[in-house]
């Protein structure tokens, strides 16, 4: 057998002998993996060599999850965050631990839409405080956050009209230190005008002496009233501390009214929703 064959020849039985051995592998925090030979390690960080190579690096251990060495073991360098720790680095200030939360409800300031555009923001405060008043007196074994404090700690929290999307409901419910949170919609949008008209004459006759008739006086007036009537429905959602839709109902007022009043589909959702206790 000629001589370059024989060198190639060792050249592939040692590749192959060097691809079977096993290799230490070094799993690092952001996730990229060393496949190679550890040569040294301290307390603060290894040397370390890639497969097929021979220049050596140094790893610090801060940056490693865990190194599974050649021989099968595997070595926790640091173990992954935990979600309490992550949690510990929100820019939300929480105001008390998930166990103060526990059976904790706030109701936040309803959407007020007439027409699909966005109406007077007093009637959305006035859904959220009669949402409060209806489930104050049903919601046994529930602590309610009555609506001032609710609209006071959101003001704290930095959290406005505009913004207020940009909070997820586990955001919303560390701010206000509650484990439900009911949000809801009041829509209003014109339905038929009635118009009423009546009318109304008299007619006078004058008489003589001889019964004749001398004048005749006639008058009369008409009245006219139109009537705007309303088609009102409210949304009304529930989330849970865990970001979780529990409830998420629409109910149309059965009959149109003059004064777009929204207590009846208001209370139909609440009675059905799960916070409800009668």
């Amino acid at each position: 057998m000629s001589r370059p064959l024989l060198l190639l020849l060792a050249l592939l039985l040692s590749i192959s002998t060097f691809a079977q051995t096993p290799v230490d592998v070094i799993l690092k925090v952001n996730g990229d993996e060393m496949k190679g030979k550890i040569t040294k390690i301290t307390d603060t960080d290894l040397t370390f060599i890639y497969s097929g190579e021979t220049l050596e690096y140094t790893v610090k251990k801060s940056d490693i999850l865990k190194i599974t060495h050649s021989s099968g073991r595997v070595e926790i360098i640091n173990q992954p965050p935990l979600p309490s720790d992550i949690r510990k680095n929100d820019q939300i200030v929480m105001k008390g631990t998930p166990a103060d939360h526990h059976n904790r409800i706030a109701v936040l300031p309803f959407h007020y839409l007439i027409e699909n555009q966005p109406g007077a923001d007093e009637i959305g405060l006035s859904a959220q405080q009669d949402t409060y008043a209806f489930l104050s007196q049903h919601s046994t074994g529930y602590t309610l956050i009555d609506p001032r404090t609710t609209n006071a700690l959101l003001a704290k929290g930095g959290v406005t009209k505009e913004n207020i999307t940009g909070f997820t409901m586990n955001e919303l419910c560390n701010i206000l230190g509650v484990e439900y949170i009911i949000d809801g919609t009041v829509k209003q949008n014109k339905a038929s005008q009635t118009s009423y008209t009546s009318d109304n004459s008299n007619t006078n006759v004058k008489r003589n002496g001889n019964d004749k008739v001398t004048k005749v006086n006639s008058y009369g007036s008409t009245f006219s009233n139109a009537e705007q009537r309303y088609d009102v429905s409210v949304s009304l959602s529930i989330y849970n501390d865990n970001n979780a839709n529990i409830y998420n109902q629409s109910h149309r007022a059965f009959f149109s009214n003059t004064d777009g009043g929204f207590s009846s589909p208001l209370q139909y959702l609440l009675k059905r929703c799960p916070l409800y206790r009668k």
